[in-house]
């Protein structure tokens, strides 16, 4: 069975460093809960504490409501993987598994048995009696997976497990791990900076800076609905406008911009006066066509040039006084032919833009 994970005014200070300050929230028995952030943000810290290698400066951790202070890694119901997986090169991929069972002086014919029970969950079962150096760079994951699945562990903590593999093993290996995460059902913690990652395999993510939780939400949340502007600059591409609040209308906020004033959800209550920053996704960004609406925003750009991606175009644009300004289309027929220069007359509707106190950015 899988246990709660319950971080309580968690601080962890390292000198005069704070690099995880005051977090508080819970990871449900069973989730496939994901901290995203840049290095050095503090997630992989958050990992280390609820695996037992450090206790916080402050605050409590909780796993199936146990206070986790005092308590080593080894005794904990946790298992770690590593970014380097860690696997023994001299023993057979059983051997390996059932390393943790060894170590529990768990018979060899039991231990044999339970590890073979796990070759067949992570489809490698004519594996077995391989060395590590024959697999791929995906199976080895698997291997590492089963290792730390052979000793139950209520909660899995995985600390950038992917981040050594290409691209396209990455992406199966995500589809991997959900499968056996959902397999299994043992509560997945897992750590990366790579958002493809997070938003694909989780149900919920927290999104960190600079050590401090700046959102919790599922995926769909947390990209159309961002609560910060470190979120909707971290978090996928976004067109930005900064200007001041003129008017509020129910959910709807209007700003004054230098490209004219334009409208968004009022996600944080602002009033009129406030500084706001209007973030609009380049793919809800089209050509205008039709009457202009209280509803829908309304640009004329400049095309600056276009990068053709395959199933998708990226056009960039400029306006006055703004940065670049990006509009995404699908690659469906319907890309206009323009000269670099040209006119472009730009929409997106004010539903699809979010206004958010103006505030400290993510940096590329």
């Amino acid at each position: 069975m899988s246990q709660d994970v319950e971080l309580d005014h968690v601080t962890m200070n390292f000198g005069a460093f704070t690099a995880v300050k005051d977090v508080s929230l819970t990871i449900k028995a069973g989730e496939f809960f994901s901290f995203l952030g840049p290095s050095g943000c503090g997630k992989t810290t958050i990992l280390r504490m609820i695996s037992g290698f450090n206790d916080p400066t402050e605050g409590t951790i909780r796993i199936g409501g146990q206070d986790m202070r005092g308590i080593g890694p080894n005794a904990r119901p946790t298992a770690l993987i590593f970014q380097n997986l860690a696997l023994f090169p001299l023993m057979t991929v059983w051997e390996n598994i059932a390393f943790g069972l060894e170590a529990r002086y768990v018979p060899r014919a039991k231990r044999r048995k339970r590890a073979e029970e796990l070759l067949e969950l992570i489809a490698l079962t004519d594996a077995a009696d391989k060395r590590v150096s024959q697999l791929s760079g995906g199976q080895r994951q698997r291997v590492a997976i089963a290792r730390a699945l052979a000793v139950e562990p209520k909660v899995m903590l995985l600390d950038e497990p992917l981040s050594a593999l290409d691209l396209k093993l990455r992406q199966h290996m995500r589809a991997e791990l959900r499968a056996i995460q959902r397999r299994t059902g043992v509560t997945f913690i897992y750590i990366t900076h790579d958002q493809g990652e997070a938003l694909t395999m989780s149900d919920r993510v927290a999104v960190m800076s600079q050590g401090v939780i700046q959102q919790v939400a599922n995926a769909a949340e947390i990209y159309n609905d961002p609560a910060t502007p470190f979120v909707a600059t971290f978090v996928g591409e976004n067109n930005i406008f900064r200007g001041t609040v003129v008017s509020v209308a129910g959910e709807l906020a209007e700003i004054d911009t230098p490209s004219g004033r334009l409208r968004g959800r009022n996600r944080a209550g602002l009033s009129v006066g406030s500084a706001a920053l209007l973030f609009a996704r380049p793919e809800r960004i089209t050509p205008r066509s039709g009457a202009v609406t209280a509803e829908i925003n309304s640009l004329d750009l400049q095309l600056n040039h276009i990068d053709f991606e395959g199933n998708f175009a990226n056009l960039f644009l400029t306006g006055a006084g703004e940065r670049t300004i990006i509009m995404q289309m699908a690659n469906n027929g319907s890309l206009p032919r323009l000269q670099s220069g040209e006119t472009v007359p730009v929409s997106f509707a004010a539903a699809d833009a979010v206004i958010l106190p103006d505030g400290p950015l993510a940096t590329s």
